[in-house]
């Protein structure tokens, strides 16, 4: 059977994260820092973060809930450490 197009996405796995910085500065940095890390398998995930009113909401989907569990929690490792960079340097700080 031909691969025939369908209306249902090939993204068929998706979860949403929301973390509230506090600032739209501290948002921003965290959002510019993640973004260069892309996806390793773009072909199998996918990745959107936006910014706003002080909250770095990140969506994801993914082709398979293995690969969407592996991005999520990678994602999050990193997440954890800008976060604690922030908190541990940002304060008080000129940028």
């Amino acid at each position: 059977m031909a691969d025939a197009p369908n209306a249902q996405s090939q993204w068929e796995f998706g979860c949403d994260l929301e973390v509230d910085f506090g600032s739209e500065e501290n948002a921003s940095i965290v959002h510019a820092a993640l973004s260069v890390d892309k996806e390793l398998q773009p072909d199998k995930v996918k990745r959107l973060m936006t910014v706003s009113k002080g909250k770095l909401s990140v969506h994801f989907e993914a082709t398979e809930p293995r690969f969407l569990r592996a991005s999520f929690s990678a994602f999050v490792d990193v997440l954890t450490l800008a976060t604690k960079t922030i908190e541990e340097f940002g304060q008080g700080m000129e940028l």
